[in-house]
């Protein structure tokens, strides 16, 4: 074990009310934009008022958002809502109508505009708001959202939001700048003391990399599915992506590269009275991903690993296994039937839970059938799924996005021919195993809102994933494949279609992406967005992959992800039975 830093950072909150809650600041007018919560900066105000300061705390992150939520200006109901967003250049044209989301959700009845206003990145930026109440009321209000242009950790200019301080005193002292927080702070340490580290030249640079922070506050619940501000959350994903991004480049491929090996990257971001931050590599955790038992057709929450190697027994078939990077196994099965085969998997990214559970089953319930003739494996990523469990006995409701990948720190779809298979040896066995030429790879996205508000808010590389669309498919195949691929898809859609709960949230969740994001760049199919591409060597000749908005779910919510799983397992093997049927006769 190597501890690279431990460090304790003052809050910035702290050090406004020990500047300004004094004698010599009393009558002034104070106003901040802060990484708090609400409760911590409605805490500090009452501090400030008892020193005779009027101090007004603002979210330094999703501004207007936080308006909505903590603003009795904004509480509504209204009637109309008109919003003027700024377009700012190096941010792109969508950056800060995407910040507004979900409110076009929040609003109820109102009827929403969205208008766009070109601002320079080096005046203050703020939203304009016309609040329309059912009494011909009219509100009018701006909501200032502090950002500032600066170099990221690799070297690109980002635009991203930051602490800002306003203070006026009726002597006439002025103070209206850029305020530097310990939230920034810690993020750009945490980034310097990795990248000044000798890490050597041979991968993987480290078995586990831990990233530990503590940060008090609590996570903004919003009144709209699954989302919720958190500033936990987003310091994970900054931290988690910034640190494999610097490696991506250190190590000369491109940014987004999916094959580098640099070892288990793991930020554990907690609530906690101190903001603390301290790195240290591990070894890898053995441990096992110990979720409660479920009922397998029922459950509320993920299956544990030692319920889904007894799901597995009762399915039967022939035992077949791959080791993972720490140890574990990846365990799988071969039902050998006269059926056409197909390759069942999840867990690929082992924090896109519902697939587990979906694939586990749809395939209890084929192993019923006769002639079944199928592979599945669950959870091909054990190490990512046993770090996920570990994220969630402390955050729940994050994405935990440091699960994604495997313990080597890639993608298993991805691993490089000069090391061992791991994990990626599973899929080769099953389609050794079987011959089968339709893979069904479940997969999952996050539920709620994803972004990096310190790298320019939208997560890079993964622009098309940071706001929820329902469940959609993306469907690739081989040359000369497409005819049967599409004949597959429309049976999958039209079966899927015939979820009600599951066609109301692709409505609604479809409706407020195209509000906040733009028009859906899918081909929609039975009210589900597909993607359909060839893809010439990627084995076997059609794959179907399923991505439900399943991060963060729980009750009822969880249940409707891995019932939409389960029945694009159903309906594709059903359909495929069909189809390779017919080129027979």
């Amino acid at each position: 074990m190597t501890l690279l830093i431990d460090q304790s950072f003052a809050r910035t909150l702290d050090r406004l009310l020990a500047r300004y809650a004094t004698p010599d600041w009393q009558g002034a007018t104070l106003d901040a934009w802060l990484f708090e919560d609400t409760a911590s900066r409605r805490a500090a105000e009452a501090r400030f008022r008892a020193a005779g300061i009027t101090a007004r705390l603002h979210p330094a992150y999703k501004p207007l958002i936080g308006l909505f939520m903590e603003d009795p200006r904004a509480a509504g109901p209204f009637a109309r809502v008109d919003v003027t967003y700024p377009v700012v250049a190096p941010a792109g044209d969508n950056r800060f109508r995407l910040e507004a989301y979900p409110l076009a959700g929040m609003l109820g009845d109102a009827v929403a505009t969205f208008t766009p206003d070109i601002q320079p990145a080096s005046g203050p930026i703020r939203y304009r708001l016309r609040l329309a109440a059912a009494d011909g009321t009219v509100t009018v209000l701006e909501v200032p959202a502090p950002n500032h242009l600066a170099p990221d950790h690799l070297g690109e200019m980002r635009l991203s939001p930051t602490g800002w301080l306003r203070v006026s005193h009726p002597d006439g002292r002025r103070i209206d700048e850029r305020l530097p927080t310990e939230y920034e702070a810690l993020f750009h340490r945490a980034m310097a003391v990795i990248a000044d580290h000798d890490w050597g030249q041979d991968e993987p640079f480290f078995e586990a990399l831990e990233i530990r922070v503590d940060l008090p506050g609590l996570d903004m619940v919003l009144p709209v599915g699954e989302e919720a501000v958190s500033l936990h959350e987003a310091l994970h994903e900054e931290l988690y992506f910034s640190v494999l991004e610097h490696i991506q480049r250190r190590t000369g491929r491109p940014v987004g590269a999916r094959d580098i090996q640099p070892g288990q990257i793991l930020p554990d971001i907690r609530a906690g009275d101190t903001v603390r931050l301290r790195i240290e590599t591990r070894p890898l955790d053995t441990g096992e991903a110990d979720w409660p038992d479920q009922p397998l057709h029922g459950a509320d929450a993920p299956f544990g690993m030692a319920q889904i190697r007894a799901e597995l027994d009762r399915i039967g078939g022939r035992v077949f296994t791959a080791g993972s990077r720490a140890g574990r196994t990846v365990p799988a099965r071969y039902i050998a039937g006269s059926d056409h085969p197909v390759m069942i998997s999840g867990g690929q990214h082992a924090n896109e839970v519902s697939g587990v559970a979906g694939a586990l089953r749809a395939a209890a319930l084929l192993a019923e059938r006769p002639a079944a003739h199928v592979t599945i494996a669950p959870v091909e990523n054990p190490d990512g799924y046993a770090l996920h469990r570990r994220l969630a006995r402390s955050q729940p409701r994050h994405m935990h996005h440091a699960a994604r990948y495997t313990a080597l720190g890639d993608d298993l779809e991805y691993r490089r021919a000069d090391v061992l298979p791991y994990e990626a040896a599973i899929r080769a066995e099953a389609r050794a195993l079987s011959g089968a030429d339709l893979h069904l790879n479940l997969h999952g996205y996050p539920s709620h809102e994803w972004t990096r508000p310190l790298t320019g808010y939208i997560p890079r590389g993964f622009e098309m994933w940071t706001v929820p669309k329902g469940l959609f498919l993306i469907l690739r195949h081989h040359p000369g494949w497409d005819a049967r691929a599409r004949r597959l898809l429309g049976r999958v859609t039209a079966a899927l279609a015939q979820i009600p709960a599951l066609a109301a949230l692709n409505a609604r969740q479809i409706a407020l992406y195209e509000f906040h994001a733009g028009r859906l760049d899918f081909e929609v199919i039975d009210g589900i967005p597909c993607m359909v591409s060839e893809h010439a060597t990627q084995a076997p000749a059609v794959t179907l992959i399923t991505e439900y908005p399943d991060e963060t779910v729980y009750g009822d919510a969880f249940r409707l992800a891995h019932d939409a799983q389960s029945r694009a397992v159903l309906a594709a093997y059903e359909a495929w039975q069909e189809i390779m049927g017919d080129d027979e006769t």
